[in-house]
């Protein structure tokens, strides 16, 4: 009964994908200020960034120290790895509000 109270409202969900590409081209923009290199992202709530001009430390490191010292959590991509390959990239979600990433990208350009 839910899904099919939910599925009523097509605006709901046949926006989502339009709204996800705006939320995700705001979080590229803003992220342009700071020293992290974005790799392409199609369909995802999530987008990649490297991190070799800020630090050479593991991901896993650097995702711990941005969550301790910026109050940003990020993903270290190593983690999706079974063997635990680094390769200094990072995973940021930005399926936010906008002031949620506003907030995020000015903490991380002090990196």
């Amino acid at each position: 009964v839910a899904i099919a109270s939910f599925l009523k409202n097509r605006d709901v969900y046949t926006r989502l994908a339009i709204d996800m590409q705006e939320n995700r081209d705001y979080f590229i923009g803003l992220m342009a200020s700071t020293r992290f290199e974005l790799l392409s992202s199609s369909g995802s709530y999530f987008i990649c960034g490297t991190y070799e001009r800020i630090s050479d430390e593991a991901d896993k490191d650097l995702a711990i120290r941005l969550t301790k010292e910026a109050g940003v959590a990020t993903i270290p991509v190593s983690a999706f790895y079974q063997n635990g390959k680094d390769d200094k990239v990072l995973r940021f979600c930005f399926s936010k509000k906008k002031e949620t990433l506003e907030t995020a990208v000015e903490k991380l350009s002090h990196f």
